[in-house]
């Protein structure tokens, strides 16, 4: 499961830059400067740079093209953060329908170790993968959808996700998550286009 191009140096710095920033952007609550309701608008604009970047970069796009798909299904075990989810609602700090998104997070993650982890044949696996990429996407955009119309309806709900470590999510995780689900799916299709035009 490693890439057969290197990191560039140029990435990593960007990379750095991007988690200090996040940090930063955390640290000094400055998300609690904007209307709620823009907050799920910033994570759709961070992953969409983020999926431009990968189309204009051809430095980012052989790199991330050059990783095995199950390094870009690990990503998502970060999404185990679903327990931090249910230990925050059972306490109150989040509002009930974090508990849904919390254990919908949870089960992606624990399904992106077995799709990684299980012996599969190559077909096999990338089916798996397949099945395990639209799950986890519909399972992410229903979580924004959520927190979108929490935003409207009753912004101090999301105020958690303006302040750190919660605050990483939507100026960090997020994006990366719902970009490498596209990803995946570009490289799904190139591999069984391939697939077809060899048979």
């Amino acid at each position: 499961m490693s890439s057969s191009v290197p990191f560039p140096v140029a990435l990593r710095a960007l990379g750095l830059l991007w988690l200090f920033s996040a940090l930063a952007v955390g640290k000094l609550q400055l998300l609690q400067r904007l209307p709620a309701p823009l907050i799920p608008v910033l994570v759709l604009g961070l992953t969409l740079l983020l999926l431009a970047a990968y189309h204009v970069s051809s430095t980012l796009r052989n790199w991330i093209d050059g990783l095995d798909l199950r390094v870009l299904v690990m990503l998502h075990v970060t999404r185990l953060v679903g327990f931090y989810f249910l230990m925050l609602e059972a306490r109150g700090g989040l509002p009930a329908v974090f508990f849904q998104a919390g254990v919908g997070d949870i089960a992606v993650a624990l399904l992106a170790l077995a799709v990684v982890l299980v012996p599969l044949t190559p077909a096999r696996r990338l089916r798996a993968v397949t099945i395990w990429n639209v799950i986890g996407l519909m399972d992410i955009l229903l979580v924004i959808f959520s927190a979108a119309r929490l935003a409207l309806t009753q912004p101090q709900a999301v105020r958690p996700f303006t302040e750190l470590p919660l605050s990483l999510l939507p100026t960090l995780l997020v994006p990366l998550i719902i970009a490498t689900h596209i990803i995946i799916f570009m490289r799904i299709r190139r591999l069984t286009g391939a697939g077809r035009g060899a048979s």
